[in-house]
């Protein structure tokens, strides 16, 4: 039965315009009859705008989520709202589905700091030490590593390992901020978020400054001294249960500023901040390139045969422990 757009723009109505609402509603319509002609479904990361979060979307979330609602589908074809390794991730955990995704632009600044090379590198220069790949990493690398993480799971996974040391890469802070949590010794990798290491402690002070009583919660990506300044750090997911469970009165999410959005528009009792800093890989990402893609099938993410058994065990191994 097709979706009400009008109830459905009372969802979103906190953080879209209407005149804005307007000149969605013809791709959502579209979209929504597309994925039923299509046997479809949308998986979309939480930095997507809200009117493909709220408004096309099927299952959201954050990495770890969208992982483990990837196995579940029993849709033929899968669209991945996101970045390019989360559509790779997903094509792992379903190598017989169609996943589509968007705009292969959509990239990672993560994902490009590491390669299977450095991989190699690292074992040769820490011989028998594990090697804990965060998932903003491509096909290859996580073929390349012993287990998958995620900024939710990765010191329940670093300690699963029951190792003194670990290699975790490639987010050098994540690695930092999980080192100060875990006696297990972690060797962390020079790569970086480009949305998250352009934050700074000062402006978490002027921030407060500016509203008092101002509760900030950060990802951990972010530098370490940036986390410091938080009341809480964790992943997406955890954020947004933070604020669900919490109900702060005002709040800022120290992270990509969609994520804000899509959490005001289930909140709308708590007065939200913004300090935005976007993610333009995510924000390639349209209402208009998701009907594209389903109007033409195109484009369908392919992961070289020989990739698919290891990083797939990777992955497999991460949602074993968390």
């Amino acid at each position: 039965m097709p979706l009400d757009l009008t109830d459905l723009y009372r969802r979103v109505a906190r953080v879209i315009p209407p005149a804005e609402w307007a000149l969605f509603t013809p791709d959502i319509a579209a979209i929504q009859k597309l994925k039923r002609e299509r046997n479809a479904v949308i998986l979309a990361h939480n930095y997507q705008t809200p009117e493909i979060f709220h408004g096309v979307a099927d299952i959201v979330g954050d990495s770890l989520a969208l992982a483990r609602e990837a196995m579940r589908v029993d849709a033929d074809v899968i669209v991945l709202a996101g970045v390019h390794f989360m559509a790779e991730t997903a094509k792992l955990l379903n190598p017989s589905k169609t996943v589509l995704i968007p705009d292969t632009r959509a990239g990672c600044s993560l994902a490009d700091s590491i390669t299977p090379a450095d991989i190699a590198l690292l074992r040769q220069r820490y011989p028998g030490v594990p090697v804990v790949a965060y998932v903003n990493t491509s096909a290859a690398v996580k073929a390349a590593s012993d287990i998958c993480c995620t900024s939710g799971n990765a010191k329940k996974i670093v300690e699963s390992l029951g190792v003194p040391e670990v290699i975790m890469l490639p987010d050098e802070y994540l690695a930092q901020n999980i080192a100060a949590q875990t006696k297990v010794k972690v060797i962390s990798w020079a790569g970086h978020c480009e949305v998250h290491e352009r934050f700074t402690p000062q402006e978490i002070i002027n921030l407060r400054a500016a509203h008092p009583g101002l509760i900030v919660l950060a990802h951990p990506e972010c530098p370490p001294d940036v986390v410091a300044q938080a009341d809480f750090a964790g992943s997406t997911a955890a954020m947004s249960d933070y604020v669900g469970r919490e109900k702060p009165a005002r709040v800022v999410l120290i992270t990509e500023c969609s994520m804000s959005d899509n959490v005001a528009a289930m909140h709308p009792a708590t007065d939200f901040i913004r300090p935005c800093n976007l993610c333009p890989h995510m924000k390639r990402i349209t209402l208009s390139n998701i009907r594209e893609c389903l109007e033409t099938m195109q484009t369908e993410v392919v992961i070289d045969p020989a990739l698919i058994a290891p990083a797939r065990l990777s992955v497999e191994r991460m949602l074993a422990v968390s």
